[in-house]
């Protein structure tokens, strides 16, 4: 609990952390919360239908085929937080292994991984992921996998920068000296090292991802509907917007709010790190 102090004294942190695990909270307990069955329209109940947020019934109101606004939301919540978040853990593991192995290794397995790495970052992100959904089709897995292979390129980068400086570093020759195995360097010497960094990047990155597969489902290349996404809800009511702008408001506040969190919660986090450095 200790450790944690520095970080709870940090505004910052405290109100993204909120945010964030607040949004985690609903995504985990969507079939609890949701008043109402997310794909089913609840005409006559929602009259009339693109009926306006109603306090005693549709607290978001509905949509053009009276489904729940709300209920759309809180689920839509797991689209967008467990596979934002499982893509992005899985590019970091990607990225991880072997940002660490280029970074300490050196010789041709880091030329050979950097240049595959750079050849993929040459393209722009959007069209990558675009590229990638139109070809392996658009599912749960498939935006787990484009978005993999888009983000883990970066995340070797950064961490192999970070391997190469910390493999620099007194300790590491220490270890060496006495014989330890490469792969207990990597795993206890240096990728501890390398973790203040990296946990702001991956708040950064998780907010970035979610704000992708949001986008992936505005351009009709998200999860099939029925199902509840954030950005197939803001395609689905653009068309209507302005009579109706409930449609698209709510759900628009929804992913921002979440990236909002990530944001803070990253920038609090590097401020705390900051200190530390500075203190050491």
């Amino acid at each position: 609990m200790t450790a944690l102090l520095p970080y709870l004294k940090k505004p910052l942190v405290v109100i993204g952390g909120v945010l964030a695990i607040g949004w985690l909270l609903v995504a985990l307990l969507a079939p609890f919360l949701a008043p109402y069955d997310p794909l089913i329209s609840l005409q006559p109940l929602a009259k009339p239908m693109t009926a306006g947020p109603d306090g005693a019934l549709f607290v978001m109101g509905t949509d053009m085929l009276g489904r729940d606004i709300l209920s759309r939301v809180i689920w839509g919540a797991r689209t967008v937080v467990i596979y934002a978040t499982l893509a992005t853990v899985t590019a970091y593991l990607f990225g991880m292994v072997l940002g660490l192995i280029a970074g300490y290794t050196g010789g041709r397995t880091d030329a050979v991984l950097s240049f595959a790495a750079n050849v993929v970052l040459s393209f722009p992100v959007l069209v990558l992921y675009i590229v990638i959904i139109v070809v392996i089709g658009a599912s749960p897995i498939n935006i787990v996998i484009a978005v993999t292979f888009s983000s883990a390129p970066a995340i070797f980068r950064i961490v192999r920068g970070l391997t190469i400086d910390v493999a620099s570093r007194d300790f590491v020759a220490a270890a060496v000296t006495q014989g330890e195995r490469t792969w207990r360097i990597l795993l206890f010497d240096i990728l501890p090292n390398t973790t203040g960094p990296l946990a702001v990047d991956f708040c950064l990155r998780l907010g970035y991802t979610a704000i992708t597969i949001g986008t992936l489902g505005f351009l009709g290349l998200g999860l099939p509907p029925p199902t509840p996404d954030w950005g197939g809800m803001v395609n689905e009511g653009r068309a209507m917007a302005i009579a109706f702008p409930h449609l698209v408001i709510f759900p628009c506040i929804a992913i921002s709010s979440l990236t909002l969190g990530l944001s803070l919660l990253a920038d609090g986090l590097r401020e705390v790190n900051d200190a530390k450095e500075r203190q050491a």
